[in-house]
């Protein structure tokens, strides 16, 4: 997809001929290149994921306190919720490899590194005991740890420095997700919570747009109409799904004919996502 890394591409508005000087010997040609300032843009994302970090950890500290006092119905209400903060700003989350596996990796990702149960941690983790097993009992140094990890994640987010590329790779990362293990339903395959890791991870990605919704239309108006069409798209297909009170049916009651119109949708909308960050060339 690119020839150019994204930082450059977007950064880089052209290289302008500034002016051809010859003589018998040699012919000197000067360039200037012009930026294009994004650092509003660039500061509003960190803005964002930051709100989204500090949802995340007061929405993961009442999961916890509901696992501690072993109220399994109230966790797994709050589950879904608290994992959306985390879902939507996970290109950030996701630069830390430490943290990211201990908060949200599943049992599979670990066998497929030659991991145990043992290695095992975090929300997928708790996921397990309150759809499997039904209990919170045995899980409570697990919950501990989980909002340790949240509140370290929050703290290291504020160091990150945000750049194009990440903002960029990160939307199209987002989609990536939701075609690979959201649609499949493997993502949340205990609760079977997918939809509302669909909704953050589509969420996330139409943030990033917006953000850079200006700086792309004055580039390409066409991009920029095809992109919110699709993005709207997506957002109806999945309100389809919603109970009216801000949930989700179990992605178990999806048909097939659902997912394929799901998955139609994301495929559509990631090509032109993946042109944000070439049509500054």
């Amino acid at each position: 997809m690119k020839t150019k890394s994204l930082i450059s591409v977007l950064l880089a508005g052209g290289m302008l001929m500034a002016g051809c000087t010859n003589s018998d010997t040699n012919t000197t040609v000067k360039q200037e290149t012009t930026s294009i300032d994004l650092q509003q843009e660039l500061d509003a994302y960190k803005d964002f994921a930051l709100e989204q970090m500090d949802q995340f950890v007061i929405e993961t500290e009442k999961f916890v306190t509901a696992v501690k006092n072993g109220e399994v119905e109230k966790a797994k209400s709050i589950y879904p919720l608290a994992r959306m903060y985390f879902e939507r700003s996970e290109p950030i989350a996701e630069s830390f490899g430490d943290l990211d596996p201990r908060i949200d990796a599943r049992l599979a990702d670990l066998q497929d590194e030659g991991k145990g149960e043992e290695d095992w941690s975090g929300y997928h983790k708790i996921e397990y005991g309150l759809w499997v097993e039904n209990t919170t009992a045995g899980y409570e140094a697990v919950a501990d740890q989980l909002l340790k990890d949240a509140k370290e994640l929050r703290a290291r987010v504020e160091t990150v420095e945000v750049t194009p590329d990440l903002m960029i790779t990160g939307s199209v990362d987002l989609l990536n997700e939701v075609s690979t293990s959201k649609i499949t339903g493997e993502e949340e395959i205990y609760s079977h919570t997918d939809l509302y890791d669909f909704k953050a991870n589509i969420e996330g990605a139409e943030k990033i747009f917006t953000i850079l919704k200006e700086k792309i239309a004055a580039k390409d108006p066409a991009l920029t109409e095809e992109l919110t069409d699709k993005f709207a798209t997506i957002d109806n297909l999945l309100a389809a799904y919603e109970d009216g009170n801000g949930k989700f049916v179990s992605y178990e009651d999806l048909t097939a004919t659902d997912t394929k119109a799901l998955s139609e949708a994301v495929n559509q909308l990631g090509e032109p996502l993946s042109q944000m960050g070439i049509i500054m060339e």
